[in-house]
């Protein structure tokens, strides 16, 4: 019998890659591109749109020229970043524009003419006001970009999220749909209807044929070409959704934390969204076979991690390799505090005009006490959101644990000491790949049950309480005066960057 595959597309911020899932569950051929986003201006964040799909679609061409002779592929499912936007010509395929990435905060002074409240907007789409989802981005694009705008005008403009883009282009402009995930995240969707909101689409000066239909994360979609195949799609989620499937974690008050470009931390509240300050309600997928509602999760993002650390090695050479952080927050021997503000403060604080600081350096700081202050303030940032959690009478005393910094040992350690909760990290860190081929097979009507591969990397708490609770209070004083300073500078355009 020919072998039997599934095809995951996995568009994340600083790569595309295409894996081949056998039935069992085990990645059996992956195929990569890096991309890297543009800074070409303060605050602002893009890709070439077209690079982009291309790194997307070479990577699907390279895993299928790897299949076995006479294999056979039944599905294709898709994971991607959730807040990049793209803009391109329905009659002809090109990209009109950047794609704004999810960091771009480009936005920020229109959505402050926007007149719908923050607490109006996260009633609506369990979101915040802010320049990291793409209402603002859209909105600034007709005004600023001329391509974009007179496509708008001749009534062959679309927009969407990256995975929607991608699904046109493989699907030769046939299939134009995204799912409730991601959707969500264009800060126009009806969080509870799962539609399109006319009256945020009427805030931002939007028309719905803009936007592509809204299909349930789990269900036939259309199909894509590659390689002499034609492969149905089944299944689409945003990346960190995909993870929490992936992690099998669809119980209410399961949790996660996914380290990536950015740290999330999402626990599942079933099929009811369950409202806390300062986190978001996000929409973990929906099923189009089961025929019901959608589950929902709370969520905390923190829009810097992975590209802290990276700011870290390509600014200032601190070290060659990722791998190479463990050691270094080894041989600190004195604590600094960073904040790191990179694409500005997420989840509760969502601020977009705090600088990154570090503070505490002495004449005894080094490089290595540096790279731990990073480290250890993506940990300080999770904490925060953990606590909010915590307070609302969610007992969560585990947290499984993916994502490219999982592998840093005293990120972990240091993230259980400062949450009182086990973390527990996967021996294979693909979770947001094994989610979508997941998702993918029970779009198929397939149902599979694919264990996530747990290691016996445990981290537990090492400190007291009253330690911790001191770790906690000394790092919110920081937070706050820091805050605080950034606000004043700006208003003096001391320091006026981004």
């Amino acid at each position: 019998m020919p072998e039997k595959f599934i095809i995951v597309l996995d568009q994340g911020s600083s790569s595309s890659r295409a894996l081949a899932l056998g039935l069992e569950g085990n990645i059996r051929y992956k195929a990569q591109r890096k991309i890297e986003p543009a800074y070409p201006a303060p605050g602002r964040a893009e890709y070439d749109a077209e690079k982009l799909y291309l790194s997307q679609a070479d990577s699907l061409t390279e895993v299928l020229s790897k299949l076995p002779a006479g294999s056979e592929v039944l599905t294709l499912g898709i994971a991607a970043q959730r807040s990049t936007v793209v803009f391109w010509d329905k009659n002809t395929g090109a990209p009109l524009a950047p794609a704004l990435s999810w960091q771009d905060g480009r936005a920020l002074e229109l959505l402050g003419r926007i007149p719908l409240s923050n607490t109006k907007i996260h009633d609506i789409t369990g979101l915040y006001k802010t320049p990291y989802y793409s209402a603002s981005k859209i909105a600034w694009a007709l005004e600023n970009f001329p391509e974009v705008k007179a496509a708008a005008a001749e009534k062959r403009l679309l927009i969407a999220p990256v995975a929607a883009y991608v699904l046109w282009r493989l699907s030769g402009g046939k299939t134009f749909v995204i799912d409730p995930s991601q959707a969500q995240r264009t800060l126009l969707l009806n969080l509870r209807r799962l539609r399109w909101e006319p009256k945020l689409l009427s805030a931002f000066g939007l028309i719905p044929e803009y936007l592509p239909a809204i299909k349930p994360s789990m269900g036939r979609m259309g199909v894509v070409e590659a390689a002499g195949r034609r492969i149905p799609v089944t299944a689409m989620l945003g990346d960190q959704q995909a993870a929490m499937l992936g992690l099998g974690l669809e119980t209410s008050n399961s949790a996660a934390l996914n380290y990536g470009t950015g740290a999330f931390l999402l626990v599942n509240t079933g099929r009811k969204p369950l409202k806390i300050r300062g986190l978001l309600n996000s929409i973990g997928w929906q099923d189009g076979n089961r025929k019901r509602s959608a589950c929902y999760f709370t969520e905390s993002t923190v829009n810097s991690a992975g590209t802290a650390l990276e700011w870290l090695r390509q600014k200032f050479g601190i070290f060659d390799d990722i791998g190479d952080v463990d050691g270094m927050c080894r041989k600190s021997k004195n604590r600094i505090h960073c904040l790191p503000a990179i694409g500005g403060l997420g989840a509760p604080y969502w601020d977009f005009n705090t600088f990154t600081t570090f503070t505490g350096f002495s004449p005894h700081s080094d490089k290595y006490d540096v790279v731990r202050g990073v480290t250890e303030g993506i940990a300080y940032m999770v904490g925060d959101a953990f606590d909010l959690v915590k307070k609302k009478g969610i007992k969560i005393e585990e947290l499984k644990v993916s994502g490219g910094l999982s592998k840093i040992d005293w990120l972990l350690q240091f993230q259980a000491d400062i949450t009182g909760a086990r973390l527990t990290a996967l021996e294979e860190s693909e979770a947001t790949a094994m989610g979508a081929g997941l998702a993918a097979a029970r779009g198929l009507g397939l149902s599979p049950h694919w264990a996530p591969k747990v290691s016996d990397r445990v981290f537990t708490p090492a400190i007291g309480e009253e330690e911790r609770q001191n770790l906690l209070k000394g790092w919110r004083i920081f937070v706050k005066d820091i805050r605080r300073t950034s606000r004043d500078l700006r208003k003096l355009n001391v320091l006026p960057h981004s």
